[in-house]
């Protein structure tokens, strides 16, 4: 009997609820929803320019919902409290609130699917966080004296280590260090070549789309290239400063930043007395305990789709081909890039995979009436408007539509991409330089000298070609600039009639063939950036770290010699020493690279492990501007493993990197005849004037999302 009964009351249960599904679905269909099994996601391609009408969401009023059958159950349940009628009049009332007129691009009534089918906007987060450490060992490559001889400049090639201690080459004349608080006693001098650091980054991309036309990109930098252990709370950190006495005129400059001792005025009592007792790390802050703060906004520009192209304009990145010149710097191992302020305009012909289009550029503004107290509100502007850095640029590219190059490849077709980009900058005025030294601001003179100003008449052209051939696994890329131009008053000429020319050219190549599945990578690399012949009359041409600054040399008739020396971007990456870390940038020299990568593990989920091997051989453009007056730099060879594992949204394509991605390099550079001493440079006996091999060991860890 039990048994009949519980059967009987789940019987009954079943029914009601049928028989209430079925009202509710039927009361949902006359009220024009959809049924309640459509899995059919709302399209998100944009409208026609003329779609066909559509009923609105709001029409009439809906019709009266069907009463419950008689056997609806008198209990309560939890589809009782569904009410199609009464829900079709709120959401009625709803639609009725929906922006209208101008509040709404185009004049078209908001119809149901727009309006609710589509979550507008729509923020995607994109980015990385890594740590990076890395081993420098002998970077000075043994030398003590000055890496630049002309122009009496006393500047190394790498900073020696303050725990390093080295005799000078010309009896004590130029420096020479000797620390001595090493050995048993702390009276004995240190030797320690090698340095080691480490340090993290996280980068965040958000992008806000406020419709499938119109989008905000934005680019920010959490704790940027923050050495480990640089905040501790042992000390109160300050920037640090050095005095510059030439000239007559002291000037300071950054030296980076050091702790101020306990007690000293400005560490507060609860701060540990020495750093062995640390215990805790602060948070950088610019000028209290650091140069830069925790968070650091690099870019933010917008991009709006119209029928006849996208306009862009902001800060934004700029990247043209293999980013020798323009170089957006957004890899996960990079430190530099290349951040305009600009308005473009971009368009083209889909069909024949045409671009083109034009950009303004705001390179520098000159001097503006900003004040600290632009924080309670107020337009700051532009106080100079001949002192203006302009700049037009443009380009025309032709880029194979990706499926379609896919196909190609497969069938064995030749497929050619390439483009130019022309850039024109001029400049008229310029604020007046410091004792005519392009690299200080002389802002003590605007009172009484012109304002502060002084002529520049300033331009150049640089126009930039890119091509790249691909046929099956082989691919060759290339990239040809040059700088035409000069400048009428500087430092280099004081005379507006006696322009100093500007003369650069630079090349870079790549040829790729892969194979083995793809497993194998085989690479050669070539690059030339032009050089000075003209570094060794009575100039500072030479090739020295970061040397991007104004020569001074001049020609056998006394006349200023071109501006010749060309400069890769440093982020365009060929070793992990002499050129990358040692030197910032390829400039001045050419080199060869062969390399290569075989992918030890490679699936089709993401995951793959690695390894691979490359070889640079780099020579000097000119032999003049080497310390050594040799062509000859150096050989480096640079080892690596590498595994990425299968998770994140980024290893589908196995071309890029995605979700945890790890690195151990190793590089060896030993340094020739260039890298040496001139003869009579070493007047020391027995001083050792060989060079010696720089090393490098780097840990790459990074989460990439």
């Amino acid at each position: 009997m039990l048994r009949r009964l519980r059967f009987s009351f789940l019987l009954s249960l079943a029914l009601v609820a049928s028989i209430s599904f079925a009202s509710v679905s039927r009361a949902q269909s006359d009220a024009g929803a959809p049924p309640a099994d459509s899995t059919a996601p709302p399209s998100a391609s944009p409208p026609a320019p003329s779609p066909p009408p559509r009923p609105p969401l709001v029409t009439s009023p809906p019709p009266a919902s069907p009463q419950p059958s008689a056997s609806a159950p008198t209990t309560p349940s939890p589809l009782r409290g569904i009410n199609p009628g009464r829900d079709a009049r709120d959401l009625a009332a709803q639609g009725g609130q929906a922006p209208s007129g101008g509040e709404v691009a185009g004049a078209h009534e908001v119809f149901s699917d727009d309006w609710w089918g589509k979550a507008r906007p729509v923020i995607e987060l994109h980015g990385y966080f890594r740590t990076r450490g890395s081993v420098f060992h002998n970077f000075f490559l043994g030398r003590h004296s000055s890496s630049v001889t002309q122009g009496g400049d006393q500047q190394y090639l790498w900073p020696i280590p303050l725990d390093q201690s080295y005799a000078t080459t010309n009896n004590g004349a130029g420096g020479g260090q000797n620390v001595a608080v090493c050995g048993p006693n702390g009276t004995q001098n240190c030797y320690d070549k090698t340095e080691s650091s480490a340090n993290l980054r996280l980068r965040l991309n958000p992008e806000i789309h406020i419709s499938d036309n119109l989008r905000i990109m934005t680019q920010l930098d959490l704790l940027d290239n923050l050495v480990l252990g640089s905040t501790p709370e042992s000390y109160a950190m300050q920037p640090a400063t050095g005095t510059n006495n030439a000239s007559g005129a002291q000037k300071m400059y950054p030296t980076g930043y050091q702790p101020v001792q306990y007690n000293g005025g400005y560490a507060p009592v609860n701060y540990a007395p020495i750093g062995f007792l640390a215990t805790t790390q602060g948070s950088p802050t610019a000028g209290v305990n650091g140069w830069t703060n925790a968070i650091n906004v690099n870019r933010v520009w917008g991009e709006y789709m119209t029928p006849l192209g996208q306009i862009r304009f902001g800060r934004m990145p700029q990247q043209w081909g293999l980013g020798m010149v323009a170089n957006s710097g957004d890899g996960i191992d990079s430190d530099y890039q290349s951040t305009i302020d600009r308005i473009m305009f971009i368009s083209g012909i889909k069909s024949m995979d045409l671009y083109f289009g034009g950009a303004w550029d705001f390179v520098s503004t000159g001097p503006t009436n900003a004040n600290p107290f632009d924080v309670y509100g107020g337009q700051p502007y532009n106080t100079c408007n001949l002192c203006n850095v302009n700049e037009w640029a443009a380009f025309i590219a032709h880029r194979t539509n990706p499926e379609l190059q896919n196909a190609k490849l497969a069938h064995g077709d030749l497929v050619l991409n390439g483009g130019l980009y022309a850039l024109y900058r001029w400049q008229y005025n310029d604020i007046q330089q410091a004792n005519n030294n392009p690299n200080t601001i002389d802002y003590g003179d605007q009172a009484t000298l012109n304002n502060g100003l002084e002529p520049r008449r300033a331009w150049a052209v640089t126009p930039d070609l890119w091509v790249q051939a691909l046929w099956q696994k082989l691919r060759f890329e290339a990239e040809a600039v040059t700088i035409q131009g000069q400048i009428g008053y500087s430092n280099l000429s004081q005379n507006l009639n006696s322009p100093v020319a500007v003369r650069q050219y630079g090349l870079a190549s790549q040829t790729e063939y892969r194979g083995i599945d793809d497993k194998l990578d085989l690479q050669f690399g070539f690059g030339w950036a032009s050089g000075d012949p003209y570094a060794n009359n009575g100039g500072s041409g030479a090739l020295q770290p970061s040397s991007t600054g104004l020569q001074s040399e001049f020609t056998q008739n006394g006349q200023p010699a071109p501006i010749s020396t060309f400069a890769f971007h440093p982020d365009y990456r060929v070793d992990l020493i002499f050129w990358r870390e040692i030197m910032s940038r390829v400039e001045g020299a050419y080199y060869f690279r062969p390399s290569v990568d075989y992918d030890f593990l490679r699936n089709t989920d993401g995951e793959k492990f690695g390894g691979g091997a490359a070889l640079i051989w780099s020579r000097a453009s000119e032999f003049e501007q080497t310390p050594g007056h040799h062509r000859d730099l150096g050989v480096e060879m640079d080892l690596q493993l590498y595994y990425q594992s299968k998770d994140g949204s980024l290893n589908d394509d196995l071309s890029k990197i995605g979700g945890f991605y790890t690195m151990l390099q190793y590089g060896v550079f030993f340094p020739l005849g260039g890298l040496g001493y001139l003869p009579g440079q070493v007047t020391v006996s027995g001083f050792d004037a060989s060079l010696s091999a720089a090393q490098t060991i780097r840990l790459f860890l990074g989460i990439v999302f």
